[in-house]
């Protein structure tokens, strides 16, 4: 059996036989089991989807013929490599993990050596599903997806260009995509810049110069920008063929350097800087005095450039970009404004004796600020878990700082000119108050960052994180309507922002806390975890389902992992509540109500908090203690009882509720 949708969609059969579906709608279901992968997809989000000018009843009615016509062409007779299965409320394709296209090019572009990455860009035959036409809804959801396989594919291309050793299997799959990139868009740089560095390696300097000025002039015609440093610094050292040559050009000849491009490398202009944060890692100074160490100070950044990379929400000046400055004094300001760049990170690296000594500073480049800094020491015989620290700290440490320089800098732009991602970072801003009113203030600012970028899965993540808030504090109006929206923002996450750790730690937590789908909410937080292994938003999401459904302990981990990578997180107390929460499940009282205390008296607003902390010291014994955070919490919450508890904690393990009202009717909560 053999599934292609790079390209367009074709299904043979394990004999070879070209397999035809029943209709374009079917073809479409099918193609969207297989981008769905094993979570599988909403019977009820899909029917919508597919057939949205039909009626409810008629669209499952549809839902389900298709299904029967899939299930017809891969009949399941026990060794089938393919088949559908599925339950009440969702589908999935079983499948061997070759079956795919998409799930070999995926495996493989993620490997390190020529081989693998030429197969996977061999694979890449054109865009995802290319000329399977589709209704609106659809056309909404695979746009984004269309739009991550070209990602995917540009950035493949760019790799397969930089390998150190490029056999000619390498140079022509590498050739190839970019070719085709190119084709599908004229601005791609990347496709470019892969182009521009196989000419090179050719000797043929004259094509690689043309294919800059093609790039040049595509950039100037669509978009109205210059090439990106990264693409000038290929050329730079390049001589310009004469493009009316009297004689024939020759490749062994030195032609005059052309004089613009020498001025361009002299005053290298300032680039615009993007709409979203953006950072450039410089090279770290070696401090050593001994060029060995050079190794681990280029490593050190390496693994960080890398690390930010996956944040999906910051754009990242590539390392080689970066790297141009290495050996320099640099003016911070001056190299911000020619990569087009908000934020430098710099930093240093120092041997004394047998221990290394690192230094980072984070910088907001206009103002000439420094945001955060910090150094941390290790043995040099551990210089590779000292690299990995390095770099998850750093991480950790600057992510909440960038966000919060955002959100001050959207505070700061007239309203006159907002669009989608100010109205996200105000509305970020909003909910970071922890009131009822500051969440009446943000979901409004999401909404409209919705409606400006549909695709947007940061603002739905951060919309359904919201009513999160509003269940655990009471603060809901209309139940059933919310509950609603939840998972409509989850299932939009869950299809479009599959690239998006923290929208996808959020929605995860949402689904879990407020719709009660452990299961489902879980698998959304495992995969933020393996996007972005360093996000912090998504190892507190998982560790506050784990103490919520399963198994305390591994919450504790997953919560402590989540500080240290974000020990200044505005969102410290969340992480303190349900490592209580975990201790307290686990009838570890003296250890649960000091973390519940600490986090009430961060957020006295945050009633998670007061409740743990009350059931916590009146497990311990300290009554007194936990009858004033009952008092807390009912004047914060009038209405709160034991009997609409349930309402306010979500579905959570029955073992746990029970213990819970259990400690809180001891510490006083009223029946």
């Amino acid at each position: 059996m053999h599934i292609r949708l790079l390209g367009g969609i074709e299904v043979v059969s394990a004999g070879g036989q070209p397999l035809h579906f029943a209709t374009r709608k079917t073809s479409l279901l099918f193609a969207a089991l297989v981008l769905a992968g094993p979570k599988g997809l909403r019977r009820e989000r899909m029917a919508t989807m597919l057939w949205a000018g039909s009626g409810e009843q008629q669209a499952r009615n549809s839902l389900r013929q298709a299904l029967v016509d899939i299930r017809r062409l891969f009949p399941f007779t026990g060794d089938e490599a393919i088949r559908i299965e599925g339950n009440a409320d969702t589908i999935w394709l079983a499948a061997n993990a070759d079956e795919a296209d998409i799930w070999v090019f995926d495996r493989k572009r993620q490997a390190d050596d020529g081989m693998s990455l030429a197969a996977a860009a061999d694979l890449y035959r054109g865009e995802l599903l290319d000329g399977l036409s589709s209704p609106g809804e659809i056309d909404e959801w695979l746009a984004p997806l269309r739009a991550n396989y070209i990602r995917k594919a540009l950035d493949l291309a760019e790799r397969l260009s930089l390998l150190p050793e490029f056999g000619s299997h390498e140079e022509q799959a590498c050739g190839t995509l970019a070719e085709q990139l190119v084709a599908l868009d004229p601005c791609a740089e990347q496709a470019h810049r892969a182009l521009i560095r196989i000419f090179r390696r050719r000797g043929k300097t004259n094509d690689a110069f043309r294919q800059f000025l093609t790039c040049k002039e595509a950039l100037k015609r669509e978009l109205g920008v210059e090439p990106e440093e990264a693409t000038r610094a290929l050329v730079e050292r390049i001589e310009a063929p004469d493009m009316e040559p009297r004689e024939p050009i020759t490749d062994s000849g030195p032609p005059e350097v052309e004089v613009s491009l020498l001025e361009e490398k002299a005053q290298r202009p300032a680039v615009s800087v993007p709409e979203k944060p953006s950072i450039a890692v410089l090279p770290f100074q070696n401090m050593s005095g001994d060029a060995e160490q050079d190794y681990f100070t280029d490593g050190v950044v390496e693994e960080i450039t890398t690390a930010l990379s996956h944040v999906n929400w910051l754009f990242v000046i590539a390392r080689n970009s970066a790297f141009a400055y290495k050996g320099q004094a640099v003016d911070v300001t001056r190299v911000a404004r020619e990569l087009g760049v908000r934020y430098v990170l710099e930093g240093s690296v120092r041997k004394a004796g047998s221990r290394l000594r690192v230094a980072g500073q984070l910088v907001e480049a206009a103002a000439g600020v420094s945001l955060w800094a910090d150094r941390f020491e290790g043995d040099v015989s551990e210089v590779f878990e000292l690299q990995d620290l390095v770099a998850s700290s750093v991480i950790g440490a600057i992510s909440p700082r960038l966000e919060q320089a955002e959100m001050a800098r959207a505070k700061r732009k007239p309203t006159e000119s907002l669009d989608a991602y100010d109205h996200y970072l105000r509305g970020m801003a909003s909910l970071y108050r922890w009131t009822r009113e500051g969440l009446e203030e943000a979901l409004p600012q999401f909404y409209k960052a919705i409606e400006l970028d549909p695709d947007f899965a940061a603002t739905q993540g951060a919309a359904a994180w919201c009513y999160f808030w509003r269940m655990a504090n009471g603060w809901m109006t209309d139940r059933q309507k919310e509950t609603a929206e939840v998972s409509r923002l989850v299932g939009n996450v869950a299809i479009a922002g599959q690239d998006d750790a923290v929208a996808l730690a959020f929605s995860g937590l949402a689904l879990g806390y407020v719709i009660g789908d452990y299961e489902a909410g879980s698998a959304l937080a495992d995969r933020a975890l393996a996007l972005n292994p360093n996000c912090a938003a998504a190892w507190s999401a998982s560790g506050c389902l784990k103490a919520c459904h399963d198994d305390p302990d591994i919450a504790i981990e997953h919560m402590s992992r989540a500080r240290r990578l974000s020990p200044l997180d505005p969102l410290s107390f969340f992480m303190q509540s349900f490592t209580a929460f975990a201790h307290f499940v686990a009838g570890r009282y003296d250890a649960a109500w000091p973390l519940a205390e600490a986090a009430s008296r961060a957020q006295p607003y945050y009633l998670t908090g007061l409740r743990v902390a009350a059931a916590s010291n009146a497990m311990a014994g300290r009554l007194d203690a936990a009858s004033k955070h009952i008092a807390r919490s009912l004047a914060l919450d009038p209405e709160l009882t034991l009997s609409n508890l349930k309402h306010r904690v979500g579905q959570i393990r029955p073992a746990y509720f029970a213990k819970y009202v259990e400690a809180l009717r001891l510490a006083g909560l009223p029946e």
